[in-house]
């Protein structure tokens, strides 16, 4: 397989993006018989806030799924001998079709279980640092999304000594999950962020 391949990867794109926006919190929560996370909590149809409302197993279970599809495309566009750059752009539009889904009028989840996902496919080092750091954080001060910025802005400085071709993945991935957590840190900064 080249390494170049247009129309393998812009079909890997789209697949992705599909795939992203899934949010499987939702059929999670319905599995589970909990309220839609939507509309509960922090609204974010995500592990956390399904933590909140259903506890620990329907939240790991969001937490694979979310992750899974991020990861899926990713190893795809690896198994296909694509390179780096195409599979970390298979991995933003995965990402992205979380954060703006298809299925539920564009409004959607903060992509970081998605950005785990993909991370681990591309750049298992970087990520599984990322995620010791957010576990860290996560023990100390018990907030989701303190402990996402902290991982998320950790990514490019790591990526950049371990594995620096994929740094560009990671600066991005960094500048759009920062963004979607700006209410998060209004309240961070007012100090109202809700705990787990």
């Amino acid at each position: 397989m080249l390494l170049s391949d247009p129309v393998l990867t812009v079909l890997l794109c789209a697949a992705a993006y599909v795939a992203g926006s899934v949010l499987f919190a939702l059929p999670v929560c319905q599995l589970w018989k909990l309220p839609d996370p939507r509309a509960q909590g922090s609204g974010n149809p995500g592990a956390t806030n399904v933590y909140r409302t259903g506890g620990w197993p329907p939240a790991l279970l969001t937490l694979a799924l979310d992750a899974a599809k991020g990861w899926l495309p990713v190893w795809l566009a690896h198994a296909a001998g694509l390179s780096v750059m195409v599979q970390a752009v298979v991995a933003l539009c995965a990402v992205t079709g979380h954060m703006i889904p298809m299925f539920y009028r564009f409004k959607g989840g903060k992509g970081v279980a998605t950005a785990l996902g993909a991370g681990l496919a591309l750049a298992p080092v970087t990520t599984l640092m990322m995620a010791a750091i957010w576990m860290l954080v996560i023990w100390r001060w018990r907030i989701s999304a303190l402990a996402s910025l902290v991982a998320i802005i950790s990514g490019p400085l790591i990526s950049a000594f371990l594995e620096p071709e994929t740094l560009p993945l990671f600066g991005l991935l960094a500048l759009l999950i920062v963004v979607r957590h700006r209410n998060n840190l209004i309240r961070l900064a007012q100090g109202r962020e809700a705990g787990l």
